[in-house]
Formats: structure tokens, sequence, C-alpha cells
């Protein structure tokens, strides 16, 4: 049975890369497909993926209607047989129907691929649909890391490597910003260091910081000097 399967990870865990592979596999087997595409990084109508590889799609913008696209192209002689839509988070939730329409009543599998949540961790409005209606969802194996190491499981915004948590939904950014000044760019990070905001340029500049803590270089005796070092410390923290 055909079905609406939906792959999904942060930013730099190889979706991209998984949908042009599918798409590679299907076509070497005389099959062939039709993509579909959101504000790819390579521009208007392209998939493309971070290792370099990139593929003409078809731009879904606003209010185009990917059943409808289709429909229209079957009708007129042509051939689809299956169905990969990449940066699907920014469909609108009636694409994403659209998508599970296809499905049902086109029989054709659909791979969408896309990231859950935004910059604010909060579910993209059509990966949200996605999780409604998908046959299966697929969390992708590849793990993107934190700075720190851990398991990356949020999205960052930042603006000269510092993170914001305001803005439009969408605003294409680079990756590998790495705290240019005015620069929009997009980190990953794990749970703990996206709460307290902490990005790889606010941590390296954290590290060169000199310490804090007062230092009294004046006589005092071992108990008033303990006292105050706790106090320091309790302050710091």
């Amino acid at each position: 049975m055909p079905e609406l399967v939906f792959f999904s990870g942060t930013m730099d865990c190889g979706k991209s890369t998984l949908a042009l592979q599918i798409e590679h596999n299907r076509s070497a087997r005389g099959l062939q497909g039709v993509i579909f595409t959101r504000d790819d990084r390579a521009g208007e109508g392209k998939l493309s993926s971070r290792l370099g590889l990139v593929t003409d799609a078809v731009e879904a913008a606003e209010g185009f209607d990917l059943y409808g696209h289709l429909v229209d192209r079957l009708s007129q002689g042509g051939r689809c047989d299956y169905v990969i839509a990449d940066e699907a988070q920014f469909f609108a939730p009636e694409q994403i129907d659209q998508l599970a329409r296809v499905v049902d009543d086109l029989e054709l599998d659909v791979f969408a691929f896309g990231i859950t949540t935004d910059f604010r961790s909060k579910l993209f409005p059509g990966s949200q649909r996605l999780v409604e209606l998908a046959d299966r969802i697929e969390v992708l194996q590849v793990e993107a890391l934190c700075w720190c190491g851990a398991r990356a499981t949020h999205n960052a915004r930042t603006v000269g490597g510092l993170m914001v948590v305001e803005g439009a939904l969408v605003v294409i950014g680079d990756v590998n910003a790495d705290g240019v000044a005015g620069e929009v760019g997009y980190e990953v990070l794990c749970r703990r260091h996206h709460r307290r905001r902490m990005t790889a340029a606010s941590a390296r500049a954290a590290a060169l910081s000199p310490d804090v803590l007062p230092v009294d270089s004046g006589p005092t005796s071992p108990r008033s000097t303990g006292v105050e070092q706790r106090g320091a410390v309790a302050g710091h923290h």
C-alpha cells in the first residue's frame, strides 16, 4: 500500500541527502518521480544537500496546489511513480493535506522530509500536520551534535553568533555563519544549551572571559576567607 512517510530530524542530520538518495535509487530502476521543495538554500526550484549535491525540483510556493499539479501532469500523459517533498516544514498545512490526498487518491508513495520544530522550539505548521497525517514517521538516525558533544535536538537561530528567539518564522541563513557580526545563522543545540541560549560562539566568549570572582590580597583569617569565597561563588551562580 502507498504511504505518506515523514522523515524528521534537526538540521545537519542528512534529510536532504536521504531525499536525493531515494530519488537516485528509484530513478536508477526506471521510475519517475516529482520533487517538491520550498525555500531551499540553493535557490528556487532546487533540492540540495550540504554535501554539495543538487537537483531540480518544483517550488511549492504559497498557494501552490501540489495535488492539482500532479493530476495535470498525469492527465496530460506524464508519468509519476512517487513524490518527494523536501523542506516540508515550510509547506502550508493544506499542502500537507494535498500530499495525503496524493497517497489516498492517486496511490503514490510520498516521502516528506523536514525539521519538526522551529528556532523557538515550536512545531512548524507543516510538520505538525505531517505528524497528524503521516502513515509513518521516521526519525533520522544520523545524529547532529551540539557544540558540547551531546546529541543535538533543537534548532537555534543566531545573529552574530548569539541566539535569538524572536523574528519571522522563515529566514534563510547559513549554518556556518560562525558568529559573523550581524549575520543570521542557524545552529543545532542540545536541549540544555538551547534553554540557556548558549551557542558555540557565546560558549567561546564565556571561556575567554576573565575570572569574575573577587580576590582579596589583604590579610584575613582562614575562617573569614572561607565565608567570603563561599558567598562569592553563590553570588556568581
